[in-house]
């Protein structure tokens, strides 16, 4: 392998490390703001931190079709 070729292989890793770095805080930026939409949520509707999933949606969607 030559010089060259050693040098565009770690360019390539260097690129393919920061395109994981750039989705890690991507997604962890999408967990907090889940999180915290669910608190704001389960504040405003506090009946919603007892129901499962298909309830909190069927009980979402009927208050978005009332409006």
């Amino acid at each position: 392998m030559t010089e060259d070729e050693k040098k565009l292989l770690q360019a390539k890793h260097r690129l393919e490390e920061a395109e994981m770095r750039d989705r890690q805080k991507e997604r962890k930026a999408r967990t907090r703001r889940l999180i915290q939409e669910g608190a704001i949520l389960e504040k405003a509707f506090p009946q919603a931190a007892k129901m499962n999933l298909e309830e909190l949606e069927d009980f979402l969607y009927g208050i978005l079709r009332k409006n």
